[in-house]
């Protein structure tokens, strides 16, 4: 006698949507074309050479669109070493069709944030606490997301200026319990650009200016930004899958991630 289990799985999308927003920056903003199924009918008559006549019965010609602009920090995407500097760990940095794909899917962690000020980094204690708090644990092979709040900015034009950040020791202490992949659900990693400046300038300090990505160049490990849906998880009992584009010598590539369910 066979007994059939069945499985039912639930997929939560934490991607953005790619799609052209004016309130982007310039430098991220996405341009995409889209050609309506009647366009492709004159390529069809006279590239091809098939008459109309002999188009089957209910074709009206193929749909195609084309990305005339988008960068691979553009919308959800995972950074790879080459991103942080062209040397990791004193090797040649990994481009992003390097990152090895059993990086890429493992038991997400969500490490709750949101009670962190605006432009108040995240600390190695605060992980800590949280883990604690939360009685999670934190694991070789755990891909962790770090929730904030923030993507409630997403399509704003405040969104790259709003979020705490990583800081160094956090993003190292990470890295030590065995983490390469891990995730912001915000604009970056770190604080914002424009705070980050500001203040290396008010210190006089040449070590506060992108010092989350920064430990990417003594530490190997790649993250994910412009995350959502993050507050749709548990803290954890799901996997994460988050496969980028396999873009030939880049530095990042965009990202359907997902959090899977069994």
């Amino acid at each position: 006698m066979f007994t059939f289990l069945t499985f039912v799985m639930k997929i939560v999308d934490l991607s953005k949507t790619i799609a052209y927003n004016k309130q982007d920056p310039w430098f991220m903003r996405i341009k995409i074309k889209h050609k309506s199924h009647g366009k492709s009918r004159f390529l069809i008559r006279f590239f091809l050479g098939l008459p109309s006549k002999l188009f089957p019965n209910h074709f009206n010609g193929w749909a195609d669109d084309r990305i005339e602009k988008m960068g691979v920090h553009s919308a959800t995407h995972l950074d790879a070493p080459w991103h942080y500097g062209p040397l990791c760990e004193g090797k040649r940095a990994k481009t992003v069709d390097e990152i090895p794909l059993e990086w890429c899917y493992g038991p997400g962690k969500v490490l709750d944030m949101c009670h962190k000020k605006e432009l108040d980094p995240i600390t190695q204690q605060d992980l800590e606490k949280d883990i604690a708090q939360s009685g999670i644990t934190v694991k070789k092979g755990d891909i962790v997301l770090i929730k904030t709040g923030r993507d409630k900015f997403q399509g704003t034009k405040d969104f790259p200026y709003k979020g705490t950040g990583m800081s160094k020791e956090a993003t190292e202490w990470l890295i030590d319990q065995g983490i390469k992949v891990m995730g912001i659900d915000q604009w970056g990693w770190d604080l914002p650009l424009n705070h980050m400046v500001k203040k290396a300038k008010e210190d006089n300090n040449k070590e506060l200016f992108w010092e989350g990505h920064l430990v990417g160049v003594d530490k190997e490990y790649c993250h994910m930004e412009q995350l959502v849906n993050l507050e749709s998880l548990p803290r954890e009992g799901f996997k994460v899958a988050v496969f980028p584009l396999k873009i030939k010598g880049a530095s990042a590539a965009p990202a359907r991630v997902v959090a899977i369910f069994e």
